[in-house]
């Protein structure tokens, strides 16, 4: 068996022809390659205990436990999270009631618990899977390899986020990136000279000389281009931290809830503001094709292509189409640390992220169960909600209940149906949910070297290793044309990359040696041409196409797999309950926005049913690891509280 120079936790190499594959729930070592599990892990996970457990049974959502012993062997090696220590250390035991239950502990319902528990509100959270973070987790799908599985950058996370639940003293650790962009060409050169690249970071003047490769008119007008952006997304800054407008109260409220109402104008007031007499030309950056934007600022295409990967990233949309622009901005408005539009890879992986939102939320008595199904939202007699039931049957009583999962799931499956409104439930059943979304999660025993910029001797990690990776993404063209192909129900014949390599800057992911590599891709429909599904060989063929594409820019990655984990449209649903595998809940249209997210006139984290709550990503300001979502729901939440 040939073996190569990385080794898994414990020091048991890893075999370099081994590959694991998603098939039916779970995965399938097709080569067993570890020594027996050292502990008898197979018949304890029912401690529901987040270091050792996997799902205990097979259930409509649910993953089957991965098969071959190795595996259970390195998620039992796992550390005991801090969450979970004080919630063990406080008697976290399952009591009857409750003062409000959060339905799944992904980030925003992390979020939400941390807050309403901090306001003295006893919180519990009912998770589903065996391990908490919805899409903001990490796990270790190859022995010794972690993975942020699903989410894999951080920026967009609120900054009073950061302070008022003290992430950093619940064990939060940043590695920001720069440079943060890397774009390289496919071109023929002579000799010994190399095809030009793009690289992208914080040092304006150096960005300025990367630009003027392709074009120098360009890189002189990138610096406007920058502040303009910046400007607007300080305008829409301040309408990501409160609801939106309260439209119900403005329209049928009375006089004292419409003059309440007023203080819901002051974000929108404070952008107009911002925006001044320029307001006309950044209306059309939100409601125009983005490549109709950039061509106003620039020529050449590596340039264009490379800023419009964040106008349809995670998005079924193409460069060309309408309100294209509102998504590249949802994607420059973030900051860690102080520095603005700045993205990192959080330590540990994402999942290291909901571990200290979880710590936050525990430590000050917040309770949080995993493997936990809600089945049904309770309601009373008077129309008012009263709490959940699991699937085991247990009854929990609340006050209110907040759901972190999708408008679909929350309202078309947990509530009676009788008590919501005909057309609200129709308006539900009909948000936009498609992606285009296929994540590749990768192990490899080497770095990635690109003809544009070969690899150290030693194969340690260079500047661009840490980036974001754009690969077919030379021209708009090419993007628009990957968007076609799944327009016709087929999987991108060129499709978009976003390569990512956290351990470059985080080796604790990976073994010695050896790294983790996040493939974005798209387009991706969920259902292929013909009604066909997305079973294991149509996984297998398209992971196949994106490595053949990678292969072409950086000769010698397919050989350096060590395995893999697809996770197609259907996978992303099945798993973290993302509709469509929507990674936004519901898309991030003009249309699904601000006063109409999830559907007009319940914007403001209410619904027709009162004491329940939405605080994911599917209600204002929408999808990312942002927790505004979380946040601003349970200050609504603990304010109704207050007023019964």
């Amino acid at each position: 068996m040939a073996q190569h120079s990385c080794t898994a936790a414990g020091g048991w190499p890893v075999a370099k022809n081994a590959r694991w594959r998603r098939a039916g729930g779970g995965l399938q070592l097709l080569l067993f390659l570890l020594p027996p599990c050292s502990t008898p892990c197979l018949g304890q996970h029912k401690s529901k205990s987040l270091a050792n457990s996997l799902p205990s049974k097979a259930q409509p959502g649910a993953e089957m436990p991965a098969s071959g012993r190795g595996l259970c062997r390195a998620v039992a090696a796992s550390p005991f999270p801090a969450w979970r220590r004080a919630h063990t250390e406080a008697g976290g035991g399952l009591k009857p009631e409750y003062d409000a239950v959060v339905i799944g502990a992904g980030h925003n319902g992390l979020v939400a618990a941390a807050y309403l528990q901090r306001l003295g509100v006893n919180t519990a959270v009912f998770e589903r899977r065996h391990v908490i973070g919805g899409a903001a987790v990490t796990e270790e799908i190859v022995p010794g390899f972690k993975f942020s599985r699903a989410s894999y950058l951080l920026s967009l996370l609120r900054p009073q986020i950061y302070t008022d639940l003290e992430l950093k003293k619940h064990g939060l650790r940043l590695h920001l990136r720069n440079p943060y962009s890397f774009t390289p060409m496919l071109e023929e050169v002579a000799g010994s000279k190399v095809p030009r690249s793009l690289l992208l970071g914080t040092d304006m003047a150096e960005n300025q000389k990367q630009i003027a490769q392709f074009s120098r008119k360009d890189a002189q007008v990138f610096p406007r281009y920058e502040e303009f952006m910046h400007r607007l997304a300080l305008a829409i800054d301040p309408l990501l931290d409160a609801a939106p407008v309260d439209m119900v109260a403005f329209q049928r409220g009375s006089l004292l809830q419409r003059i309440k109402s007023l203080s819901t104008l002051k974000p929108l007031l404070k952008a107009g503001r911002i925006l001044g007499a320029h307001l006309p030309e950044y209306y059309e950056v939100l409601t125009a094709p983005i490549s109709k934007v950039l061509d106003q600022w620039f020529e050449s295409e590596p340039l264009k292509a490379t800023l419009a990967t964040d106008a349809v990233i995670g998005a079924m949309t193409s460069p060309r189409t309408p309100g294209s622009g509102y998504v590249l901005l949802h994607h420059v408005m973030g900051g860690l640390e102080g520095m603005q539009g700045a993205w990192g890879y959080v330590q540990g992986g994402m999942g290291a992220l909901s571990d200290a939102i979880a710590s936050s939320a525990t430590t000050h008595g917040a309770s949080i169960f995993t493997e936990k199904t809600v089945v049904k939202v309770q309601v009373n007699s008077e129309g008012c909600v009263q709490g959940v039931v699991l699937e085991d049957g247990t009854e929990v009583r609340s006050k209110v209940v907040l759901s972190n999962t999708s408008p679909q799931i929350t309202f078309l499956k947990l509530t009676p149906q009788e008590w919501l409104p005909e057309k609200f439930l129709e308006k539900i059943s009909q948000l936009d949910t498609r992606s285009p979304v296929t994540k590749i999660n990768v192990a490899v025993d080497r770095l990635p070297s690109f003809l544009a910029a070969p690899n150290a001797p030693r194969g340690h990690p260079l500047p661009h290793h840490q980036c974001s990776i754009h690969l077919n993404c030379e021209d708009t063209l090419f993007l628009h044309q990957a968007f076609e192909d799944a327009m016709d129900g087929l999987p991108s014949h060129r499709p978009m990359i976003e390569l990512c390599i956290p351990s470059a800057l985080d080796p604790t992911l990976a073994p010695s040696g050896c790294h983790v590599v996040s493939l974005f891709t798209q387009y991706t429909p969920y259902t292929l041409a013909g009604g066909k599904a997305w079973d294991e060989r149509e996984r297998d063929a398209y992971a196949d196409r994106v490595f053949d594409c990678i292969e072409v820019y950086a000769p010698g990655f397919k050989d350096s797999v060590v395995g893999r984990d697809i996770l197609t449209p259907p996978d992303l649903e099945r798993i973290f309950g993302l509709p469509g595998g929507n990674i936004f809940h519901c898309a991030m249209s003009l249309d699904q926005l601000y006063f109409a997210r999830p559907v007009p006139l319940h914007s403001g984290y209410r619904c027709p049913l009162q004491g329940l709550y939405l605080c994911g990503s599917g209600a204002h300001p929408g999808g990312g690891v942002m927790g505004a979502a979380g946040r601003n729901a349970a200050h609504a939440a603990f304010r109704d509280l207050k007023s019964k």
